[in-house]
């Protein structure tokens, strides 16, 4: 695929930084050099045109270069993470990789052919247009995680339009489509993109620090922790001129306590699926949590509460299950929103609204009050089978302080008795001592998420 546009933006900042990677500055010029070069040595091994090639790794020079060359051979790219190690078997089996490549640091690489036959229709499909791929794999709240392929030539396009060029921080991880928007935008527009060797909450406030970051994208439960860790008062975060978050519903009360810590930064709510892609929106303010989804070629509509969206940047559909979109090309996104003229506010998955007798809990108005107690530094809320009811609430908590789980639920219910219906309070409290969210800083809702292994604050390298 030609990439021209994209490598006269990078020509034109060549001697500019544009990746900070383990604390050292990699000009533009470094990342073409990269890309040139594994352009050479991917057409020696014979990897191109609808090749599906696997890259294992997280941000660096090298492995920017490597996706930039990937896409001119249009190759089908499925990135992974070290994250993913419990389920990367799974994920080369679903998509069909024929070749992996790690990158381990700056001079230790592989280039691994690993013998899968990639007959899928749409895998062939793609590889006659021409375009290169990419396949993300959903977070899998709903069970098993599916492998989207999109066209990644439709979603480069939205990068064709410049955008004013801000220091962002690389949060999101290179295998979630949130990840691969931050890229992106930083290459097209000749921003710098910081990377960071983990993502705890003193390891990005340091990184913000040390190079003036004025893009943190991150998600509700990343802010969360940031907040309750106080590593905001350990650095000068100043240079942030934007906060953005998504992946999943923010709590008003975090969001309220964000627009006090950074009163002169503006605090954007974004929307995307792994099916479609980073939507364009435009919050009501930047302390709301109503925004309006828009853009050229994409449309919305809410049928019974849920919303669906049409969209030119939507995937060509899973590799591993049926297609989710109508004979019209709408995809149910299975968000249950409140709707006021032109904005909309996203409640929470459907599948994650626990039933309780007959009456609707939405996880994320529960955990919005429970976030407000004493000791709570973090919860997440979901149902449990009950004979009787259908479901229970439970809160599921991370506590400051050590507190008998009784104690807690006693307090618990006298918090919430003024401020939710008596259905909505749990019924059963848990008290667990590992993080509550996923290695993508997402809430564990589901049992099976919740038996998954606990997230690392490291990545590795």
């Amino acid at each position: 695929m030609d990439i021209a546009w994209l490598r006269q933006v990078m020509k034109r900042r060549r001697q500019d930084a544009a990746v900070i990677w383990r604390d050292e500055a990699y000009s533009f010029q470094d990342v073409l050099d990269a890309a040139d070069s594994w352009r050479r040595r991917l057409e020696d091994a014979e990897i191109g045109r609808g090749s599906v090639v696997c890259l294992e790794g997280d941000y660096s020079p090298d492995s920017i270069g490597l996706m930039l060359a990937l896409i001119e051979l249009s190759a089908i790219i499925v990135p992974l993470t070290p994250a993913s190690k419990a389920h990367r078997d799974e994920f080369l089996r679903d998509a069909q990789v024929q070749y992996v490549v790690t990158i381990y640091g700056a001079d230790q690489t592989r280039v691994l052919p690993v013998g899968n036959l990639a007959s899928h229709p749409l895998l062939l499909e793609l590889k006659a247009s021409g375009d290169p791929g990419l396949v993300i794999f959903t977070s899998g709240s709903t069970g098993k995680m599916k492998a989207a392929l999109h066209n990644f030539g439709r979603l480069l396009e939205r990068f064709r339009e410049p955008r004013q060029a801000l220091t962002t921080l690389s949060f999101l991880l290179m295998d979630h489509i949130g990840g691969i928007n931050t890229l992106f935008y930083a290459l097209s527009s000749g921003a710098k993109l910081v990377t960071v060797s983990s993502r705890d909450p003193d390891t990005v406030c340091r990184a913000i620090e040390r190079h003036r970051v004025e893009v943190l994208p991150a998600t509700p439960s990343f802010l969360n922790l940031l907040i309750v860790s106080e590593a905001y008062e350990r650095y000068d975060l100043s240079s942030l001129k934007r906060v953005t978050y998504g992946t999943e519903v923010m709590p008003e009360a975090t969001l309220a306590r964000l627009r006090q810590l950074f009163p002169k930064a503006e605090i954007w709510q974004l929307y995307g699926l792994s099916e479609l892609g980073i939507l364009r929106c435009r919050s009501r303010d930047f302390g709301s949590v109503w925004l309006k989804v828009e853009g050229e070629g994409l449309q919305i509509k809410v049928v019974d509460n849920v919303l669906w969206i049409k969209t030119e940047t939507a995937m060509l559909g899973y590799l591993n299950a049926p297609s989710p979109f109508d004979e019209e090309g709408w995809m149910n996104t299975e968000d249950v929103v409140e709707v006021d003229g032109d904005f909309i506010r996203v409640l929470g998955r459907r599948t994650e609204i626990i039933n309780v007798g007959g009456e609707k809990v939405y996880p994320a108005e529960v955990e919005n009050v429970l976030i407000q107690m004493d000791n709570i530094r973090d919860v997440v809320v979901y149902g449990e089978k009950n004979v009787l009811m259908g479901n229970v609430v439970v809160a599921r908590v991370n506590v400051f302080e050590r507190e008998d789980p009784q104690s807690l639920k006693r307090r618990m219910v006298s918090f919430c008795a003024d401020k939710l219906a008596r259905f909505k309070i749990p019924v059963k409290v848990v008290v667990a001592e590992e993080p509550l969210f996923s290695h993508r800083y997402k809430k564990r809702r589901t049992q099976s998420e919740r038996k998954s292994p606990a997230c690392s604050d490291k990545q590795e390298r």
